[in-house]
């Protein structure tokens, strides 16, 4: 059985119960593989990145056979996607607004004008980019902005809380390119620079615990443990933009990235990817 979110943000659990972990997130109009059923519960895989976990059942809504293969096919044909942190679209049919967050991928959009199972809604042109935006510094500065201080959630992909993951996947989604999403797997994505003083803007910087790393790494590592537990997006060579507590822009250099507020290094140097 396929599902679709027709909710803003739904929340995907560890565990299916409500007080359960936040993994990830679902955003309006994502779809899903319902992989297991259970009272109150369904187990999902998301389709755009494959992550799985546990939705409240009533927070998503079953396609038939034939409204799964009309709505994939539309999301597969879309570009246009919501790049304002957070707007809203109102139903042609009742006048009911839903709010919906950057990254949101909006189908059979036209003129401000989009549809999803039959349901025609209205949304202000000027809060959608019809293409792929172009990963550079200057796109870069101004979809970024938007979200500086936005705060730390595990989990999260939205404007009101996301995690430096989520930070990453939702603004590289806006230029067309589809990542996992943990850090642990998006530094297998792309291709490797080898030196950040050749890095550019748009490129994913990628980090291991430092022995100051506070818990706002995606693990709680011991010293000396290399695995990924955290990820940023060049702005350029000495400049990292990632979700450490809040969304901030912060110096980087070989090593790492240097806190300008606990005046030390925070985050030890691991990968730089390219995606363009």
């Amino acid at each position: 059985m396929h599902a679709i979110i027709l909710h803003s943000i739904v929340p995907v659990r560890a565990e299916a119960r409500e007080g359960a972990e936040q993994n990830t997130q679902l955003l309006f109009g994502e779809l899903c593989e319902v992989i297991e059923t259970l009272p109150r519960w369904y187990k999902v895989r998301n389709e755009a990145d494959g992550e799985e976990g546990f939705v409240d059942s009533k927070m998503v809504t079953p396609l038939s056979a034939e409204e799964y293969t009309s709505c994939s096919a539309a999301l597969a044909a879309s570009t246009a996607r919501v790049i304002l942190p957070m707007t809203y679209a109102m139903s042609a049919n009742n006048g009911q607004t839903l709010p919906l967050t950057m990254g949101t991928r909006l189908t059979n959009y036209h003129d401000g004008q989009f549809e999803v199972l039959g349901v025609p809604f209205r949304i202000d042109a000027a809060a959608v980019a019809e293409q792929p935006l172009p990963l550079n510094e200057q796109t870069l500065m101004q979809v970024t902005r938007f979200l500086l201080n936005t705060p730390y959630l595990w989990g999260g992909k939205n404007a009101l809380g996301m995690d430096c993951s989520g930070l990453t996947q939702t603004v590289m989604s806006l230029s067309g390119i589809s990542l996992p999403r943990n850090a642990s797997q998006q530094v297998s994505c792309g291709k490797e620079v080898k030196h950040l003083k050749d890095g550019k803007a748009g490129d994913l910087v990628f980090f291991n615990h430092a022995d100051t790393c506070t818990d706002n790494c995606e693990t709680n590592n011991s010293k000396g443990d290399t695995r990924i537990t955290h990820v940023g997006i060049l702005l350029d060579a000495k400049r990292v933009i990632h979700c450490s507590g809040r969304v901030k822009i912060e110096h980087i250099d070989e090593r790492g990235i240097f806190g300008a507020e606990q005046r030390l290094y925070t985050h030890h140097l691991a990968a730089v990817r390219r995606f363009v």
